[in-house]
């Protein structure tokens, strides 16, 4: 199976709506795998029509293979920029490539990096006991081990 043409065909599908491409794969055993996202959230009705629109175009004569498309879940870290347009102004954890653990707002997201607001404590001059201070950090995307909504309950 060609990844391309694969990718090729979601993102002709996807044009004229407001979902996007998330992620596509295909394992050595021929399974597809299609990830989608949209601002206001994915319906199970669109990933059918997507599923249907693909097994129309992919020919399982030629090549077998098994096909499931769905949303990127709450948990799912962030994978493409739109994912992070799409939080701004939401709660994030960032896992960053040096091995720190942030939990904060998401306030930006540029072409290259984004920034996240946080509360830290810190030990203040004339103070005897750390005091919650607010941070702002902008983090590259490659130094981002994982970015993943901060869901609470």
């Amino acid at each position: 199976m060609d990844i391309n043409n694969i990718t090729e065909l979601v993102n002709g599908f996807l044009a004229p709506t407001d979902y996007f491409l998330v992620s596509a794969s295909v394992d050595k055993s021929n399974r597809i795998e299609i990830i989608i996202d949209r601002n206001d959230g994915v319906s199970l009705d669109f990933c059918a029509e997507l599923n249907a629109f693909l097994n129309e175009k992919l020919d399982r004569d030629v090549e077998d293979y098994e096909l499931e498309v769905s949303s990127a879940g709450l948990t799912s870290p962030f994978l493409v920029k739109r994912q992070y347009d799409k939080n701004l102004g939401n709660a994030v954890v960032v896992l960053t490539a040096d091995g720190r653990k942030l939990k904060g707002t998401l306030i930006e997201a540029g072409e290259e990096a984004f920034a996240i607001k946080y509360e830290t404590k810190e030990k203040v001059e004339g103070s005897k006991r750390p005091v919650l201070v607010e941070r702002v950090e902008r983090i590259a995307y490659a130094d981002a081990r994982q970015v993943t909504y901060d869901l609470k309950f």
